[in-house]
């Protein structure tokens, strides 16, 4: 150590920090002994033992909610070809890449009801974030219009995004669970459908109305399975959502972010686009055809910094889609709906109230005749994690059912909540 202290030419490590300030130097760690891999790995095992899986303890929380994957989508997303691949910036190296994110398009393409679609983004959060800078882009009104209630940290990441670009945001009215819709002034609209809440927003003809009287371009949030059942946001100008689809939980991510729009938009786009051509011997070849990152000659021209995409997330998300097919997709959505719809209907029969009465896919609002919190609190001791607690409405809960959720875990659940209902009113 002192010989590599020497060679720089300070006598301690402690000069390395000289130049940072003394209110943010840490003094010592406080770091435990160090441990051999044995005693580690024991270590690591101790603290996993105290995690509970799905099938430990059923959960009804919306988000990111459980979904079965099969196991042919893990074994292809752990093949090498796709586990360890880079970006794919020698195209004759890396046809299975990007053949496998050209078929991810064109699946996303389709659901969206959108003309091009990229190779993915991060999340859904910054693919809004992304959305709402290239509808400024196009539109330069320095506003994006969103409903008063959405996801706190889709929000927090779209503040985030739009700060820089001097874009601000506005808030649309909540009236009946659904944004209010009146002309706004700006780059652009984002409505989501379902919503926050789980409604689907069926109002589409007063949606485009809307968008023509404001001249924005219209950003429609949404969710992929719900599109294999519903017909796509085809009357908008983005489509974005979370690209959940093959992939697991893993305590929140990572995901994909989808991200779709109207062709003549196309040169706005974040992200990378996978195209088909023909290569000098006419054979069919794939290769990226636009990157709009600022390292890829288009510099200050860019219209993004992301500099990859979600590709693993993606293969995953290919793999789900193809080995369900069309009519697998759409069995599942259809669970989906039905237990949620099952599980509405059983709440209601002891006392629940449903404050919205929309249409809704798999979440779903409900309020409880009981406190909230507490019936929360109860049921998490015996086994079960109830939805949500909303903070907009008295002992509201949001819930979130999935081809998971089957009746018999549901009807455990009611059970037990009427239980607690009974012994703490």
């Amino acid at each position: 150590m002192q010989d590599m202290l020497d060679f720089i030419g300070i006598s301690s490590i402690e000069e390395l920090f000289d130049e940072l300030p003394d209110e943010i130097k840490i003094s010592s760690l406080d770091l435990p002994s160090g441990k051999d891999e044995r005693e580690v790995e024991r270590e690591i095992r101790r603290i996993i033992s105290k995690n509970k899986s799905f099938y430990d303890m059923p959960s009804f929380l919306p988000g990111l909610k459980p979904h079965y994957i099969p196991e042919i989508v893990n074994e292809i997303v752990k093949r090498n070809e796709f586990y360890t691949s880079y970006t794919p910036y020698q195209p004759e190296a890396s046809q299975g890449m990007l053949q496998a994110m050209f078929e991810y398009q064109s699946i996303i393409a389709e659901l969206t009801g959108m003309e091009v679609a990229n190779a993915s983004m991060y999340d859904s959060a910054t693919a809004l974030g992304e959305a709402a800078l290239m509808a400024e882009r196009i539109k330069k009104k320095g506003v994006i219009a969103v409903p008063a209630v959405m996801e706190a940290g889709k929000r927090k990441v779209l503040e985030n995004y739009v700060k820089g670009a001097g874009i601000r945001i506005v808030e649309m009215n909540m009236e009946d669970g659904l944004p209010v819709l009146e002309k706004i002034e700006a780059s652009a609209i984002y409505i989501e459908s379902p919503n926050f809440y789980g409604i689907i927003d069926g109002r589409n003809d007063e949606i485009v109305e809307m968008k023509e009287k404001s001249d924005a371009l219209l950003i429609v949030g949404t969710d992929p399975l719900f599109l294999s059942i519903y017909n796509p946001p085809d009357y908008a100008d983005i489509v974005i959502g979370e690209g959940y689809l093959g992939n697991a939980m893993n305590f929140g991510g990572p995901m994909l972010g989808i991200f779709a729009s109207k062709k003549k938009y196309i040169r706005q786009m974040p992200g990378k686009i996978v195209g088909l051509t023909t290569d000098s011997n006419g054979n069919r070849a794939f290769t990226m055809i636009l990157q709009t990152r600022e390292q890829h000659i288009r510099r200050g021209k860019a219209t993004s910094n992301i500099c990859s995409n979600e590709a693993l997330c993606a293969v995953a998300f290919l793999a789900y889609v193809a080995a369900m097919g069309r009519n697998g997709l759409r069995k599942i959505a259809i669970a989906n709906r039905d237990n949620a719809h099952y599980m509405a209907s059983m709440l209601e029969k002891i006392g629940f109230d449903m404050p919205f009465k929309h249409e809704f896919f798999n979440e779903f609002v409900a309020i409880s005749p009981v406190n909230a919190s507490l019936l929360n609190e109860k049921l998490l001791e015996k086994g079960i994690h109830n939805g949500m607690l909303l903070d907009e409405m008295k002992n509201a809960i949001l819930y979130g059912v999935t081809e998971m959720h089957d009746r018999e875990i549901i009807d455990n659940a009611v059970e037990k909540i009427k239980e607690i209902m009974e012994a703490i009113s």
